[in-house]
């Protein structure tokens, strides 16, 4: 099969910010972002229904998250690799596709265990997206707008974490949990025609062969930069207590002394929407003052925000959270335009290992959380993520390059 790369002579220059193709660009992402974390998060909310429904632990109920982002780390690398071949768009297309398509079959399952498997197939599924998206950005857009573009996906992540998770708790006051997961997915579909029909087609990517080995190499040339292996690490301790966080967060509220109803349990998903202006404002001030300066202020907001959490009143744990999610949005809206800059070769390759390390923190951190939740309850999860967050901040302060902007960081 002949594969080349098409390059329109209307364009002969990356995006900048302003015009109407960047518009275009980044309002695509920004609905990709929306359907691909929308679907990937919409059971986080149900966790305490099927651990009702089906009697399972809530560790083991979790796993509806964790196989999700699991497979999707798995699968991250290879699509990534497949996306050189075949192109950044039909690649996100088809992920896309193939994931809305399992999402409307998933809360018909019959069993925890038959849920689970179609959870992991999607996690396969959905990897298109996130394995391409910065790839695509860092190839189209011009290196002094790419924090501002990339803000802008990781906006729709947010957005589309929040309505996964909120659509389908707000259903579970209206109907049984598996109602609430379709009308989320019929949603997601809707939304995914949108991405395919607004999403530009690449102008500066030229398909290559790809093979194992070539992968492999590319790979190791990254994990070789220290810069690049750190960022991939930031990804890994993050994410994971992120997510360890927002798993667990529900379980609480429905316990003593909280005891709040599952619709109110599932507004508290609303706060995403910090994660929301975080990520954009971030990127945009590490395109002026440097990305080193803001993620180090970002991952530190992040460890102010759980601290906030401890105390068991409703006011410490709703502005600990808020303080939490847009410290961990900002952070992520850095570390990965900063991945985009840094690597100037075989970029989806370095995307995807930053999502890897992304989703397999996730799917790793978030189900071990399980077992610091079992034994201290919260504040098992305060000292586990909080572990993580140092270590993460560790890690920034003393490995990252600094400078007084973002130009000498690239």
């Amino acid at each position: 099969m002949s594969v080349t790369a098409t390059v329109e002579p209307s364009r002969t220059a990356p995006l900048r910010a302003g015009t109407p193709a960047y518009r275009r660009t980044t309002l695509a992402l920004f609905v990709a972002g929306l359907t691909t974390f929308g679907s990937m998060y919409s059971t986080q909310a149900v966790l305490p229904e099927l651990t009702r429904v089906f009697g399972a632990a809530p560790a083991v109920s979790a796993l509806a998250v964790s196989v999700t982002t699991g497979l999707l780390a798995l699968a991250i690398i290879p699509v990534s690799a497949l996306s050189e071949r075949f192109g950044r768009t039909r690649v996100m297309t088809a992920s896309a596709v193939a994931a809305v398509g399992l999402g409307l079959v998933i809360p018909l399952a019959p069993t925890l265990p038959v849920l689970l498997i179609l959870r992991a197939l999607q996690g396969i599924a959905l990897a298109g997206v996130p394995a391409v998206a910065m790839a695509y950005l860092a190839e189209e857009v011009d290196g002094r707008d790419l924090g501002g573009a990339m803000g802008r996906y990781v906006a729709g992540t947010t957005i589309g974490g929040l309505l996964g998770r909120v659509v389908t708790a707000a259903g579970l006051d209206l109907m049984p949990w598996r109602g609430a997961m379709e009308v989320f997915a019929v949603a997601a579909a809707a939304l995914t025609v949108v991405m395919i029909r607004a999403l530009p087609a690449s102008k500066f990517h030229v398909p290559k062969p790809v093979s194992v080995s070539t992968t492999v190499r590319a790979m190791a040339a990254h994990l070789r930069r220290p810069a690049l292996a750190v960022l991939f690490v930031l990804a890994f301790l993050l994410m994971g207590g992120f997510v360890s966080v927002y798993n667990f967060l529900g379980f609480r509220l429905l316990a003593a002394p909280f005891r709040f109803a599952p619709g109110i349990v599932g507004l508290v998903f609303l706060i995403y929407l910090a994660g929301t202006f975080s990520s954009g404002a971030a990127g945009r001030l590490a395109d002026r003052i440097g990305r080193r300066r803001v993620l180090l202020a970002a991952i530190a907001t992040m460890g102010s925000g759980l601290l906030l959490t401890l105390p068991d009143a409703t006011p410490a744990v709703l502005a600990g959270m808020v303080v939490f999610t847009a410290g961990f949005f900002a952070a992520h809206s850095v570390a990965s335009g900063w991945v985009g800059v840094l690597a100037t070769e075989h970029r989806a390759e370095a995307s995807s290992g930053y999502l890897f390390c992304y989703y397999a923190g996730s799917s790793v951190v978030g189900a071990a959380a399980g077992i610091a939740f079992a034994a201290a309850g919260w504040t098992g999860i305060a000292a586990a993520v909080g572990v993580a967050v140092l270590a993460a901040f560790a890690l920034a302060a003393t490995v990252l390059p600094g400078s007084a902007g973002a130009s000498a960081e690239r």
